[in-house]
This record gives C-alpha cells, sequence and structure tokens, in this order.
C-alpha cells in the first residue's frame, strides 16, 4: 500500500485461519497481497471470492461485503491513515502493515460503512487475534474504540488542514488522493473547486460494469435481456450492469462475442473509427493493443466494412492476451508481439491507427484506488519519451489522408496535450481533427479539439483522445 503516506513494508508471513469471519479474513487476505506483491485487488479479489465460494464459505452477500470492505479500505486509505495517525502514540510508518490493514478494515466499518459500531470494533479485535496474537488485538481494540468516539465528518475536521490555508493538502485528506495527485486533477479540470470536488469524489465511488456488444458478433438487445441490464449512456454498443451483475454470467461474455469495457474506451475507438479519411479505408493498426478491449471493438468495426486490423503489443503474454480477445472476430485480422517505437511494419501503410499509450492510469482511480498510492511525480518523467515515440511512430504508419488516434487513461496535462504538441512540432504535415463532432450527443467535451472524458461528468474512466490526420 502507501509508501507515501509512511506505511512500510513486511515480508510475508502465513496467517492462521479464523474459525468465525470468513469473510473479513478473505478482505485481509487481499490486502496483503495488494501490499506485499504490489498487486492489483480487481486480479486478487476474484479468485479469492470464487475459491470462498467452492468451499461453500461464501454467499452473495458475503461476497458484496468482502467486495466492499477491500476497495473502500483501498479507495479511503488516505483518510483513515490520517484518523488512525491521529489515533496511536508513534509514526504510522513504526506501526507493521498487517496491523494497519486490520485497522484501516476496523476504521472503514466504523466510519464508511453501516455496521454496527459493537460489531464493527469486536470482528476487527477478532481478526487482529487470529492474524495477529493476543497481544497486537489488544493495540488494535484501543485504537479502534478511539475512532469509534466519532464519526466521518467529526474526524476530518480534526485531521483536515483547513483549506483556507492550504486547500490540496485539504482534499487530499478529505477525498483520500495523494497531494500531487490533487493538484495535477485540478490542473487539468482548470481550475475551479466544485470540479476538482466532485471528480475526486467519483474516484471514490465503485464504478459500473459495462459491458460491449461487438458488432456482427453480439447485440445490445441481446445483452439488455439480462437482469440489471439497461442501456449505456454514449456509446451504441454499451450496456451497464446494475450493482451485483456478473459479467461472468453473461452468454456473450463467456464466449466472447461481448466483453466488459468502459464507455470512455468504446468511444475513443468508435471515434477514431468515424473519423472522416481521404481515400481508401481497408487496413487499421492498434499499435498499443494489450490486453485487447479496445482492439475487439476495433476489429469488429472494421469486419464490417471490408478491413483489416492489425494489432501489435510488444509484452508476448498482453499480446496472447489480445489474441484471445479478438478470437472469433468475422473478419480479417492479426495479432504481433512487436515494439511500438521499432516496428515491424512500412512507413504509411495504415489508413486508421490507434495508439493508446502506457500512462499512469490516473484516469482509473475508481477501479484500481490503489494506483494512487503506487504512483510518483517522477513516473511522468518514465513515461513521456515512451508516450511521445508511439505517437511519432504512428505519425510515420499511417498513410497520408489517414488518421491516428492518440489515447490514454491519464487525464494529466503531462501525458495528454503536452505529448500531443510537442510531437506534432516534429511533424508539422499534419493537422488536428476536431473530435467533439464524433462522439455523438456526450456532453461538456470542452473547447476542443481533443477530447477530455471525466468520471464525475461522464461516467467513464477519464479518457483522453486526440485525433490527428497526415496531410503530407
Amino acid at each position: 500500500m502507501s509508501e507515501q503516506s509512511g506505511r512500510p513494508r513486511k515480508p510475508a508471513k502465513p496467517y492462521r485461519r479464523p474459525q468465525k469471519d470468513p469473510v473479513r479474513f478473505l478482505a485481509f487476505e487481499a490486502l496483503r497481497a495488494v501490499d506485499e506483491r504490489d498487486a492489483y485487488a480487481n486480479l486478487v479479489l476474484p479468485p479469492l471470492l470464487r475459491k470462498a465460494r467452492a468451499k461453500g464459505d461464501f454467499d452473495t452477500r458475503d461476497a458484496a461485503l468482502a467486495t466492499e470492505l477491500v476497495y473502500g479500505t483501498l479507495r479511503h486509505q488516505g483518510t483513515y491513515d490520517a484518523v488512525i495517525a491521529a489515533c496511536v502514540d508513534r509514526p504510522l510508518r513504526e506501526v507493521d502493515p498487517p496491523v494497519l490493514d486490520v485497522l484501516s478494515l476496523g476504521a472503514h466499518q466504523l466510519l464508511g460503512t453501516r455496521i454496527p459500531t459493537h460489531a464493527a470494533v469486536s470482528a476487527s479485535v477478532e481478526l487482529a487475534r487470529v492474524v495477529l496474537g493476543d497481544g497486537r488485538a489488544k493495540f488494535v481494540n484501543a485504537v479502534l474504540r478511539k475512532i469509534a468516539q466519532d464519526d466521518l465528518d467529526g474526524w476530518l475536521a480534526k485531521v483536515a488542514p483547513s483549506y483556507d490555508d492550504d486547500p490540496e493538502d485539504h482534499l487530499a485528506v478529505v477525498h483520500s488522493h495523494p497531494r500531487w495527485v490533487v493538484s495535477a486533477l485540478w490542473d487539468s479540470l482548470g481550475g475551479g473547486r466544485a470540479g476538482i470536488e466532485e471528480l475526486l469524489r467519483a474516484d471514490n465511488e465503485r464504478p459500473e460494469v459495462t459491458l460491449v456488444a461487438r458488432p456482427g458478433r453480439a447485440t445490445t438487445a441481446e445483452l439488455l435481456r439480462e437482469d440489471s441490464a439497461e442501456p449505456g449512456r454514449w456509446s451504441p454498443y454499451a450496456v451497464r450492469l446494475a450493482e451485483g451483475g456478473e459479467p461472468g454470467a453473461v452468454d456473450a461474455v463467456r464466449e466472447g462475442r461481448a466483453g466488459v469495457q468502459d464507455e470512455g474506451s468504446q468511444l475513443v475507438a468508435l471515434a477514431l473509427a468515424h473519423a472522416p479519411l481521404d481515400g481508401p479505408d481497408t487496413r487499421w493498426l492498434d499499435a498499443c493493443a494489450g490486453p485487447g478491449g479496445k482492439a475487439a471493438l476495433l476489429a469488429a468495426l472494421a469486419a464490417g466494412r471490408g478491413a483489416a486490423l492489425l494489432a501489435s503489443e510488444k509484452q508476448p503474454h498482453r499480446a496472447g492476451l489480445v489474441e484471445r480477445a479478438l478470437h472469433g472476430n468475422p473478419g480479417p485480422y492479426q495479432v504481433i508481439a512487436a515494439d511500438g517505437t521499432r516496428p515491424p511494419w512500412r512507413p504509411g501503410s495504415f489508413d486508421r491507427v490507434l495508439v493508446d499509450v502506457p500512462c499512469t492510469g490516473l484516469g482509473a482511480l475508481r477501479r484500481r484506488p490503489e494506483a494512487r498510492w503506487r504512483r510518483r511525480p517522477e513516473d511522468l518523467e518514465n513515461f513521456a519519451p515512451l508516450q511521445r515515440a508511439l505517437l511519432g511512430t504512428a505519425l510515420e504508419a499511417v498513410r497520408v489522408g489517414g488518421v491516428v488516434g492518440y489515447a490514454t487513461c491519464s487525464p494529466h496535462l503531462a501525458e495528454t496535450r503536452a505529448v500531443v504538441a510537442d510531437v506534432l512540432k516534429q511533424y508539422p504535415q499534419t493537422e488536428l481533427i476536431d473530435a467533439r463532432p464524433l462522439l455523438d450527443g456526450v456532453p461538456e467535451l470542452g473547447e476542443g479539439p481533443d477530447v477530455q472524458l471525466w468520471p464525475h461528468l461522464h461516467g467513464t474512466d477519464a479518457m483522453y483522445l486526440a485525433l490527428v490526420r497526415r496531410t503530407g
């Protein structure tokens, strides 16, 4: 978890499994995996839940509670760290990480759920007794009883700096984001307190599960026959599942005819596919295709026009995921493992090119809340050369009259407009296309010509898209 908040790391060790409360033990296991292995909760939690269900330990309500405990604790870790720090007599870095995980789980139950106080404290102390021992369980009990003396608003009034004195630090504690992330998001929004607070709140909300019906293979009408399914907001291929909807239970998803895909990602692929071209439209490229969601949608759209998609991914194991996502596509496609900065294709080979570059992922903090505590400002410097190189080779890959879509799941200006502006200086025979008309019906898209989507405005990840036409 958070090194930025002073949390130490400690090697893994086995824990005794409790007899009475498998839900909280599973949540603790997931948090330890996130901390010890730098794992992502969305990858760790599902197999743990499947294993618990297979053993008969869990029902649907148990799984929902475990999921809330894990994600709620991770999303609000910064706030809970500030509260816990006010209740212990030592710096947080001197508290063992497993103890902090139990305390954070307890703090979330006390301050972020409707679980009764006595149940939250007693269950957390029992968990501590099982995984930490009697001595540290007493410490957990003492700290949680202090936390239980006030509600979340009361604690925020005590531990958050004044907004007037330090607005960024205030927002960082209240909305549980690192200060540098608050500052970067605020800059990307262009200022205004209401916008930043709404965005930070949206980052801490559980995102909807959104499906995509891959054209020619599935329809939204088919997906809407599922229980709790609703039409998407913006994409004609999107269907939203209400809370508790399980994508794996949908036939079309299991068969690969549909997939799980945020509407922001769908809109990026659709905008590129619908951008006006001069000349032929038969060869498409996804130059950073892993894990394959956008490539699968592009391949299906291309097939409907008689075009072929080449999906390229540098990492072989991710190229395998792309191959799996595209399997069964009705039209021609090819998947290769290749470095997009040293491509094997000839310049000017493609009519449409998507380059969805590696980035900090600050636009998807709803889905990967632990990422906010792992990223550092210096990560921007590490990504910058790669992002510029990938956009440059994408512009070389497209023919004159063709279009490149530069996309990233980060709203940070250093990963969006700064990259596009710098690269286009090196490629003067290009022009930006206004992407806004290609996102039909989507409101509040800004001044253009590029597009920045937002969780609090559009209900999507904070996807960025710039469309560039090669003019010479």
